[in-house]
């Protein structure tokens, strides 16, 4: 069960309408890395965690917060288009160098939301439930969950650089101070399972069940020019799980057959014994 509150998490006050900034706001909201992304991937992967019940627990919390992040955002954009107008983007357009990178305020605020949030990132283009990862793999999920906040941040301090609005500004802090806790959550879990079972996933396929295919688990093939790449710890050393050493190959060769398939029946209508 679900129970909104009317109070934001954290404060969301402008100091001054930016329409343009509302636009680029929309990449946080709606991006394939945006708050929306992370919500429902959250949620999701806890809806459908099964095992310890601290990790579904864990993951509804943080998922719900997300929910709240939304809010937060469609907020601000809000605030930022206040009293935006058709006359405000043909304003704006009047700069090239301003029409030409931006386009103006995004016309989708003026014309389907009506001055408000979009569930679209900052091009118009529509959320994606594909950008969400909920496998049921527990280690699996929380690795995209930290690339995802890794990522979500990354673009927040880049939001953070394109204003002088301190009212703007402090509710990116807020943002960019929770991500990072959000970064430490997934590390802190990622220890803990792989503590458990392992840095490969799945656990459940261990490298024996390779049989004859182990000795490719340690070998870094170079297959681009120069040889810089042999100097990362990628490449000499042992592996995490310590099962094994890392071998530089310098010159890889191929070590399959030349594909040589059967040619389809004709009513594939593929052509190739087709002679006229």
């Amino acid at each position: 069960m679900f129970r909104h509150q009317k109070e934001l998490q954290f404060e969301v006050k402008v100091d001054r309408p930016d329409p343009m900034l509302a636009r680029q706001v929309q990449e946080v909201l709606g991006g394939q890395f945006g708050e929306m992304t992370v919500m429902m991937q959250y949620l999701f992967q806890g809806f459908n965690c099964r095992g310890e019940e601290k990790y579904k627990d864990m993951l509804m919390d943080i998922g719900t917060e997300e929910i709240g992040h939304v809010e937060m955002l469609c907020s601000l954009i809000s605030q930022l288009l206040d009293n935006a107008s058709p006359e405000d983007q043909a304003e704006a357009a009047k700069d090239p160098v301003t029409a030409s990178i931006m386009g103006g305020i995004n016309p989708q605020h003026l014309l389907v939301s009506g001055l408000g949030g979009l569930p679209t990132n900052s091009n118009g283009v529509p959320w994606n439930g594909s950008y969400i990862v909920a496998s049921g793999n527990l280690l699996a999920d929380m690795r995209s969950n930290l690339h995802a906040e890794s990522q979500g941040r990354l673009q927040v301090a880049r939001l953070y650089h394109m204003t002088n609005d301190e009212g703007v500004r402090k509710t990116f802090r807020k943002m960019l101070a929770r991500d990072r806790y959000h970064q430490y959550q997934w590390m802190a879990a990622i220890e803990e399972l792989e503590s458990k079972n392992g840095v490969v996933v799945p656990a459940s396929f261990p490298p024996e069940a390779e049989e004859e295919a182990q000795e490719e688990a340690y070998k870094f093939w170079d297959l681009s020019e120069g040889e810089a790449s042999s100097e990362g710890l990628w490449a000499t050393g042992s592996a995490p799980d310590g099962t094994g050493h890392f071998e530089y190959v310098a010159n890889p060769v191929a070590k399959g057959q030349i594909p040589n398939p059967k040619i389809p029946a004709t009513e594939v209508h593929h052509d190739l014994d087709f002679k006229k």
